[in-house]
């Protein structure tokens, strides 16, 4: 399709925080490929600061359960040239159908991530990441400069400039993406000997958490908010380096540019959802066999002994981190 006559594209991503963060690599080859193409977005209000900012996003439309049908109305009149169906589930199928289009739709792994979670036959090894398969599903080739996360112009970082800050993200939805608390007390103090201050990200959620832990480490800042996105991004660039679990704060850190350490419990690389950029760590325990036991998470080890955490010590990690900072 010649790219002069492509006017309007919609990108349907629900959520979450990380997977849409994950499609802007999408949004800006598209803009590239097409000019002055308008590209539309749909996705969870929750979710709406990931790309409020983008200027390469003309306008954001909302989904939720109840306005579905009005949604659906407003999407027949725009008359998009195609659709770009990054979530694939039923939702974004009813919002799809009928418009009179071509739609390109991201096709999931899913049996394979099954085989993996629950024979562990691994077909996954030589899955392309996320963002290279979103590519793949809109035809578009991608560059090679991460995620984006625009912030706007009146948000600023409450860090100064003259420490050396490391942040942590103790948060994830699902127990077995958390590494222990008790952990990351250990690694910030650890990490405070060598000269860093401790800053602690998290949203609402983890209230509590960042709390617990930055009490117990000497110095530290807690940063965590009530779902603040720009105000943690800001600040996120203050940072040298961010220590994570698999969340959304993960994908927050890298879209901000910042070097991540990624700690990873229940869930492995082979799924995907990680920065393929050198200024990355990826820290997990591949000697388990009942790794990963999920593709999202699980509210506790079907195991109990959780050693896919328990293992990674913060002596181990503080090694890791030290011959990965040397390098930053």
């Amino acid at each position: 399709m010649l790219s002069h006559s492509i006017h309007k594209i919609l990108i349907i991503r629900l959520s979450s925080l990380g997977d849409i963060l994950l499609t802007t690599p999408v949004i800006k080859a598209l803009k590239t490929k097409y000019h002055n193409v308008q590209i539309d977005f749909v996705l969870k209000k929750e979710f709406c600061d990931t790309l409020r900012h983008n200027p390469n996003i003309s306008q954001l439309y909302f989904y939720e359960k109840d306005n579905a049908g009005l949604l659906k109305n407003d999407l027949l009149k725009k008359k998009y040239d195609f659709v770009i169906d990054l979530q694939n589930n039923f939702r974004s199928r009813g919002l799809t159908k009928g418009l009179g289009c071509k739609i390109y739709r991201f096709k999931k792994p899913t049996f394979k991530k099954l085989l993996l979670v629950w024979l562990k036959i691994n077909l996954l090894k030589d899955l392309k990441a996320i963002t290279s398969r979103y590519a793949e599903a809109a035809e578009v080739d991608i560059d090679q400069h991460g995620l984006e996360l625009f912030l706007p112009n009146n948000v600023s970082s409450q860090l100064v400039g003259e420490k050396k800050y490391i942040g942590l993200c103790p948060g994830a939805k699902h127990f077995t993406k958390r590494w222990l608390p008790e952990y990351f007390v250990e690694l910030g103090n650890e990490l405070n000997k060598h000269g860093f201050t401790i800053v602690l990200f998290g949203g609402k959620s983890d209230k509590e958490l960042c709390e617990m832990i930055s009490k117990q480490i000497f110095g530290s800042l807690n940063l965590q908010n009530d779902n603040q996105l720009f105000q943690i991004a800001a600040d996120m660039r203050m940072c040298q380096l961010v220590i994570t679990n698999d969340s959304g704060l993960m994908h927050t850190a890298s879209a901000v540019g910042v070097p991540i350490a990624a700690i990873l419990g229940s869930t492995v690389r082979e799924f995907g959802f990680f920065s393929e950029a050198e200024q990355n760590l990826i820290l997990e325990n591949n000697s388990l066999f009942c790794r990963p036991c999920s593709h999202i998470g699980r509210a506790n080890c079907p195991k109990k002994h959780f050693k896919c955490m328990t293992d990674i010590t913060p002596q181990a990690v503080l090694e890791k981190l030290q011959n990965f900072l040397c390098r930053l």
